[in-house]
């Protein structure tokens, strides 16, 4: 079991969620985040006043899944968010050393689903 970690830019979710429904993956985490990386941000200027901004709007997704869909939800995050510039984001493959349903106290693969 793998815990995946994508960071993607707020306008390719769309192409993402159905790049992954396409892979066959419906179970996801998704959450607003902010980050920087190698685009470093930029300026603006707001009534005169410049603002310096370094914190970009990403997507966080989280998905669990069993080792046989590890890469074709990679294949599909990359397919969704990779316009070739700066700041497409990241993906993370974590070890997922357990896993379980609270509805039925099922365990490890079997609560993935």
């Amino acid at each position: 079991m793998k815990l995946i970690i994508a960071l993607i830019q707020p306008h390719k979710l769309t192409d993402v969620k159905q790049a992954l429904f396409e892979a066959e993956v419906h179970k996801m985490t998704v959450t607003n985040a902010l980050g920087a990386g190698q685009q470093k941000g930029y300026t603006e200027t707001y009534r005169g006043v410049i603002h310096e901004i370094n914190l970009l709007k990403k997507v966080r997704l989280e998905i669990a899944v069993n080792d046989n869909f590890v890469q074709p939800t990679i294949d599909a995050i990359i397919q969704g968010a990779r316009t070739g510039n700066i700041g497409d984001g990241k993906i993370f493959v974590l070890d997922l050393p357990e896993c379980i349903r609270i509805r039925t106290g099922e365990k490890g693969s079997q609560a993935i689903g």
